[in-house]
């Protein structure tokens, strides 16, 4: 039995489409575009994390941190987060309005912490 000539090439192929599923989907294999979303996520956590013992300091500062730890006692988790951003704890200096992802990072520590 002769085999065609355009099998090798097209054995090749499927070989290379396998890899690649393999590659993609078990093989830890990413795109550019979910390397560099992995990256933000990685680096704001990492930059929130940094920042969330100056959250904590801003909140003991606050003259009216009583008032506003009892409103975030009261509050649900849904809204704690607000309730720290509307206290100007979790904007950090120069930036003009907070920063979200220290201000789930500092009402996650608040709410451990009372």
């Amino acid at each position: 039995m002769q085999i065609p000539i355009w099998t090798k090439p097209a054995l090749m192929g499927a070989g290379a489409i396998a890899l690649a599923i393999v590659g993609f989907n078990w093989g830890g294999w990413t795109t550019e575009n979910s390397a560099n979303k992995m990256s933000n996520e990685n680096s704001t956590s990492a930059v929130a994390t940094a920042l969330m013992p100056y959250c904590l300091q801003n909140s003991k500062n606050d003259p009216n941190s009583i008032d506003v730890l009892a409103k975030f006692n009261e509050a649900s988790s849904y809204n704690r987060r607000g309730i720290v951003e509307d206290a100007g704890w979790a904007t950090p200096l120069g930036a003009e309005k907070p920063d979200r992802a220290l201000a789930e990072a500092c009402q996650s520590a608040l709410a451990e912490n009372i």
